[in-house]
């Protein structure tokens, strides 16, 4: 994952999002773990470190697919997933994090809506 010297949360590069299957505020299934969440930033390919993607990423999903930052519901952690692993949570429901007040301006039984992008 990058660090906040490259990017601030909320912020999607317009590569990202002409590509990307989810949006930023959009409630995703992850289909190998069962959760749900709430997608918080995107990037246009995997962007942590080599070594992480060894050690966490043992399905080997593609690095130059989407992976989406998202805040996992019932939990006080976000998660980098690759897009693979992702589905629309049906129905999109409300999640329980401490920062969606902080990055989302509500639900509207569909998505949630983000505060602000940041360039």
């Amino acid at each position: 994952m990058r660090g906040a010297r490259h990017r601030r949360m909320g912020y999607t590069s317009p590569m990202a999002t002409r590509e990307a299957k989810f949006r930023i505020g959009q409630v995703v299934h992850h289909l190998r773990f069962g959760y749900v969440g709430v997608v918080f930033d995107i990037d246009p390919g995997f962007a942590g470190t080599e070594d992480w993607y060894e050690q966490v990423a043992r399905s080997r999903p593609p690095r130059d697919k989407p992976w989406y930052h998202v805040l996992v519901d019932g939990a006080a952690h976000a998660t980098y997933v690759a897009e693979r692993h992702l589905e629309a949570a049906e129905p999109p429901r409300e999640i329980a994090h401490e920062l969606v007040d902080h990055l989302f301006g509500g639900f509207d039984g569909e998505r949630y809506r983000p505060l602000r992008l940041v360039n």
